[in-house]
């Protein structure tokens, strides 16, 4: 507890001395964002349905995360709406293949810690776990969505003149910036993340074809995949949605 207590300090001063005012409202998101999910599961714990927990929670953080990043109150409108409809778009994915995928619960791997432990809480598993890959999206969602939208609104102050054509254009360019980036951070998250569990998996023997199917693995691969999907389906909505927004304004 004292590391993180320390560590939270130095982060804390180094985003004040970094970013001043604006690593302040930085810091004050991620405090206010980890409260909310923390009162989330507090919700689901106590048998709220677990996905309408979820999508209010994912409203409010991508809120917090994006009027909280400093921009201009137009912009941070726009990548908001842009965030929304990639969050919705998303969650019709995420329900069907999480229910096709069965990688809810728990792995071989948990049934030496959930011994003597009784698992029959009167909660879905499977709603569980779409409520986890819901939540996993928002990080990758609000930051490209921020990305993409101060991107445009740098590029509109330099080029009043532009067309919404030509800005869509210089969206979709930009967008294509980040991708690889953003594949980049999330396979290192995962490797990162289950760098144990691959050591566990060479010391078993186990084959590719037993990683490929196993459930532990199988889960948090697909939660990637949900997040890099979500991050590719933002470039064209967000460069949509401030184009469109732009075509109006100069009519």
């Amino acid at each position: 507890m004292s590391a993180i207590i320390v560590l939270s300090i130095v982060l804390f001063v180094l985003m004040l001395l970094v970013d001043g005012k604006q690593g302040l409202q930085s810091f004050l998101s991620l405090i206010l964002n980890f409260g909310f999910l923390f009162f989330a599961i507090v919700l689901i714990a106590f048998h709220f349905p677990p996905i309408i927990v979820t999508i209010i929670t994912g409203v409010i953080v991508l809120a917090l995360t994006i009027f909280l990043s400093g921009t201009d109150d137009n912009t941070s409108g726009l990548a908001f709406l842009s965030s929304i409809l990639v969050l919705f778009i998303l969650i019709l994915l995420i329900v069907p293949m999480e229910h096709w995928a069965q990688v809810q619960g728990f792995g071989l791997e948990d049934s030496d810690d959930l011994e003597g432990l009784s698992i029959l809480i009167g909660i879905n598993f499977v709603k569980i776990e779409i409520a986890t890959a819901i939540l996993s999206t928002l990080g990758a969602i609000a930051e490209a969505t921020m990305a993409i939208a101060s991107g445009l609104d740098e590029i509109k102050e330099q080029h009043p003149e532009i067309k919404p054509s030509r800005l869509l254009f210089d969206g979709i360019y930009v967008g294509k910036q980040i991708i690889g980036t953003t594949l980049n951070t999330l396979f290192f998250g995962l490797f990162g993340g289950s760098l144990s569990l691959f050591v566990w998996f060479h010391s078993l023997n186990y084959s590719f074809g037993d990683i490929l199917n196993d459930k532990v693995f199988d889960a948090q691969l697909i939660v990637i995949l949900f997040s890099l999907i979500g991050v590719i389906l933002t470039i064209p909505i967000t460069s949509l949605v401030i184009a469109e927004k732009w075509r109006k304004d100069n009519n």
